[in-house]
């Protein structure tokens, strides 16, 4: 039984010790809590600068989710719109030709010009911001890119 009492009075004095430690702590913490309001401004108190510090990396956080979800979005409107303008600009080329209208070629028509310019751009900004300078062929898949960017980031 001796033993038992011992061990009983051991782990007593050890867990009083870290309730003391425990309350050693938060009394520096208040101390400094108080110090610091006294000696800084609101606006340059360290732990509060802390605080914020890590509000601000939480932020970048999800606003780097969002960027990505903006982006693929992006690209999936200029896919939708590159697939359709360009097939109806064909259909169209197409009925023309069947009706023995003279249709504008590709050069000539500054919309299909400005059109394709906006969507080399993209792809060429995109290219950047993936860390991807080759230049394959017009059908490099962009989305393939864009998916190697999240899957990366994530």
């Amino acid at each position: 039984m001796g033993h038992y009492e011992h061990h009983n009075q051991a782990v007593e004095g050890l867990l009083n010790v870290f309730s003391k430690a425990n309350h050693e702590l938060s009394v520096v913490q208040h101390k400094l809590e108080r110090e610091f309001q006294q000696t800084y401004p609101d606006n340059a108190n360290p732990m509060k600068l802390v605080s914020r510090i890590k509000k601000i990396q939480e932020d970048v956080t999800i606003l780097k989710e969002q960027c990505l979800e903006l982006l693929a979005a992006k690209q999936d409107l200029i896919d939708k719109a590159q697939t359709s303008l360009v097939s109806n600009r064909n259909v169209l080329q197409n009925m023309q030709a069947f009706t023995g209208i003279p249709f504008t070629s590709d050069s000539d028509d500054s919309s299909f010009t400005n059109f394709n310019q906006v969507i080399n751009e993209w792809t060429t900004q995109f290219r950047s911001i993936a860390g991807n300078e080759r230049h394959d062929s017009d059908s490099e898949n962009i989305n393939q890119l864009l998916f190697s960017a999240i899957v990366q980031n994530n």
